[in-house]
């Protein structure tokens, strides 16, 4: 079987991954290390460029950092935070599930075509370097907005000697 395709199935079943666990998670009241250590995790992923056949051009980190970044957005704009029972936790969307899905499509799309063209070690360094660059600035962004909400929940205590 082609790699590319092996590599399309498994990103599906990871999506399928991200839904079970972005289900369960809102089941849960929300923490900033919940939200922080999902990038810390995937960065030992980077460890594959010390392998010259995922290694890649200055031009192709930055279509796949600036494909990321955009994709992120969308991210961004379907998490939300909400309060119940005194806890944060991450609000239901169901944009999310189709948002999550659409951006995988689309990069099924873009690595069967690009996978004739570019080698698929290469293909494999700018995927994993496009899902970093989604998945840091969604998770900054998400990390603020909890903050943020996490600060009107507990205003700072003072105190007065």
């Amino acid at each position: 079987m082609d790699m590319v395709v092996i590599s399309s199935i498994v990103a599906v079943v990871m999506g399928i991954l991200v839904m079970f666990v972005r289900m369960r998670a809102s089941k849960k009241p929300a923490s900033a290390k919940k939200i922080i250590l999902p990038p810390f995790f995937m960065s030992t992923g980077a460890l594959m460029y010390i392998f010259p056949q995922f290694r890649i051009s200055g031009a192709e980190i930055l279509e796949s950092v600036i494909i990321g970044a955009l994709f992120s957005i969308l991210l961004i704009a379907t998490s939300k935070f909400e309060v119940r029972d005194s806890d944060i936790y991450l609000k239901r969307s169901k944009a999310f599930v189709f948002v999550l899905f659409g951006l995988l499509f689309i990069r099924i799309a873009l690595k069967s075509y690009l996978s004739s063209t570019i080698d698929v070690g290469e293909l494999g360094g700018m995927f994993f370097l496009l899902a970093f660059s989604m998945l840091l600035p969604w998770r900054i962004a998400m990390y603020f907005s909890y903050k943020k909400l996490y600060s009107k929940l507990h205003p700072p205590k003072i105190h007065v000697t």
